[in-house]
């Protein structure tokens, strides 16, 4: 998937997102994958039985994300499969997020993007019901926050 999502983000000239070339030949990043397959907040949505997206939620967000001062459940990873885009994969998983986090009883959930090019990342999750928050910068990298509230009272 993130091998697809490079050529489809290239194509479209924005590089700046993961670059230019697969993830597959970067050993750092095929490390990266591994981790978030072995962390347990891995989960794959599937389509006519192959995976079509993948999203990693998490308790505790990666060290670069401003910290906030609630509990919260954070999405460290949303990606769907180029032969999937359209079809409605992102909105699923983000719902299944939402969904998780009031099982959990947390009433905050989180997630950051790429917040160069043309904003289109940032137009995506405030499309899903997501709240710009802050900004941050991981080197020459831009990033964005979003929160969504939730009623966790039932």
């Amino acid at each position: 998937m993130f091998d697809g999502a490079v050529a489809w983000l290239t194509e479209r000239g924005r590089e700046g997102q993961w670059g230019s070339q697969p993830w597959s030949a970067d050993a750092r990043r095929v490390e990266r994958v591994r981790g978030m397959a072995a962390g347990g907040g891995l989960l794959i949505a599937e389509r006519g039985g192959e995976a079509a997206g993948a999203m990693v939620l998490t308790e505790h967000p990666p060290a670069h994300i401003p910290p906030v001062d609630e509990p919260e459940l954070y999405i460290d990873l949303l990606i769907t499969a180029r032969q999937h885009t359209g079809a409605g994969v992102g909105a699923f998983l983000l719902g299944h997020a939402r969904d998780e986090a009031r099982r959990r009883g947390l009433g905050l959930l989180r997630v950051d993007c790429w917040a160069g090019g043309d904003g289109a990342l940032v137009r995506y999750y405030t499309g899903q019901g997501f709240t710009p928050t802050e900004t941050f910068q991981v080197g020459d990298w831009a990033g964005q926050v979003f929160a969504c509230r939730l009623d966790v009272t039932a």
